[in-house]
């Protein structure tokens, strides 16, 4: 099965949580992925930038992996993220990370560094050529500085084999449609960004890997579903009781938004690593009333 048809559908970019002394919380992982998977989800993607990975050691990102796959037990496919800015270091990870098992990488442009599209490509080559594994190019300029253009995408796409698909978040619509239209037939186009994923998988994307899957599996699992079988009405609706929910999200910063929901949901407790800290009182006091405002909205439905 392509990589096209093996990860359509909705994946969720999980979260790593941590005890109160900030120590990786395997059990809350554990049950982050079993509501994920029970909710519907197609896959996982693990050590994403919603996993908080810039502050995990790699002793750490070793352990989660494991974790996630033994947890996952093969009921769905597992991505994992590996990517950074210095291209020597991702090499190396390449060759000792156990991607075995891996549906494919996950890797976002280079950040900070800024590199041209030259250089993004000339980064993305090396990976390509280092590893026979399914490379996801991953798009989101907000945090990396620097924009990974249609034509290069393209252009990858078009020159390596295992180049296979993108993680599109660069809010572009214009962006997302060049590509779109300019792809090869089998390359794979998901959403990176939950707020405007009902509107690109119209324009004909195959998915999302997404944030709010985390929190909401059912309800997005289930738009997505709806979106790419054609029936925008029942998308739309399902879309619209989720709008609120995606502004709480990110309303201050990703991952906070979303441990505040699965804290609130009782499957992890609410902490995260220095530089980042959880909601303000007031956005989780909001984050609490919505999630009232759902149940109620779920029951009566």
């Amino acid at each position: 099965m392509s990589v096209r048809d093996l990860l359509k559908g909705t994946g969720v970019a999980l979260v790593t949580p941590f005890q109160a002394d900030g120590s990786v919380d395997h059990e809350g992982l554990v049950r982050v992925i079993d509501f994920v998977i029970e909710g519907g989800v197609q896959y996982v993607v693990t050590l994403g930038t919603t996993g908080e990975t810039p502050t995990l050691s790699k002793e750490e990102k070793l352990a989660v992996i494991q974790t996630t796959f033994t947890a996952v037990s093969s009921r769905v496919p597992v991505v994992i993220g590996i990517g950074g800015n210095n291209t020597a270091e991702i090499l190396k990870d390449l060759e000792t990370y156990p991607i075995d098992k891996a549906a494919a990488i996950l890797s976002a442009s280079p950040y900070y560094n800024k590199p041209s599209q030259e250089g993004i490509y000339q980064h993305y080559k090396a990976m390509a050529q280092a590893t026979t594994k399914p490379i996801i190019l991953y798009n989101v300029p907000g945090r990396t500085g620097s924009n990974l253009t249609a034509a290069t995408t393209v252009r990858l796409a078009r020159d390596f084999d295992n180049i296979c698909g993108i993680k599109e978040a660069s809010g572009n619509m214009a962006q997302c449609m060049q590509i779109l239209k300019d792809k090869p037939e089998e390359f794979l186009v998901v959403s990176g960004d939950d707020n405007l994923a009902l509107a690109q998988l119209a324009c004909g994307m195959r998915g999302v890997i997404s944030v709010a899957a985390n929190c909401f599996p059912k309800d997005f699992s289930e738009m997505v579903s709806a979106a790419m079988d054609d029936n925008f009405t029942t998308a739309r609706s399902l879309n619209n009781k989720m709008l609120d929910g995606y502004d709480l999200l990110f309303a201050e910063n990703n991952p906070a938004g979303v441990k505040a929901f699965l804290a609130e949901l009782g499957l992890i407790g609410n902490h995260l690593r220095l530089p980042l800290v959880p909601l303000s009182a007031p956005i989780h006091e909001g984050v609490r009333s919505y999630l009232q405002n759902l149940r109620q909205t779920n029951r009566h439905a």
